[in-house]
């Protein structure tokens, strides 16, 4: 029987796609977690396809093709405890929601130097504003 490496890649390439428009435009986290879980599978059935139609005698690509299914069990795990942890604190696993809790290097507490371009009697209030608007000019 001869394999036509043709059908296999083409699949794999729609179900490429198909992950890469998940993770690019959904706004749940178990979705894109199940995009980046289709984009894997595409790379697995490439892998065994270019193992047959090359008969490789190792079998390397279908070996190769088990532990990106171990990688990407581990991924999912751990994936989905964050987003249940994340769903416990805050009551949405909304992907745009996690940019808020992102820590900007500008705003560590520890930081004596950031309060040094400000007037010693403004408070964190009165220079909020200030910064919001130089952050958007």
């Amino acid at each position: 029987m001869h394999l036509h490496l043709a059908y296999p890649a083409v699949l794999a390439a729609l179900l490429f796609c198909v992950g890469l428009y998940g993770v690019l435009a959904r706004r749940n986290a178990i979705l894109v977690l199940m995009s980046v879980e289709l984009m894997l599978n595409a790379v697995n059935l490439n892998l065994v396809a270019f193992d047959v139609w090359l008969r490789d005698s190792l079998h390397a690509g279908q070996a190769l093709t088990l532990f990106t299914i171990a990688i990407a069990a581990a991924e999912i795990g751990i994936g989905l405890a964050i987003v249940l942890a994340v769903y416990r604190n805050r009551g949405s696993s909304a992907v745009d929601d996690l940019r808020d809790t992102a820590e900007h290097p500008d705003d560590d507490p520890g930081d004596s130097d950031s309060d040094s371009d400000s007037d010693p009697g403004d408070t964190d209030e009165e220079a909020a504003p200030a910064q919001k608007a130089e952050a958007t000019a």
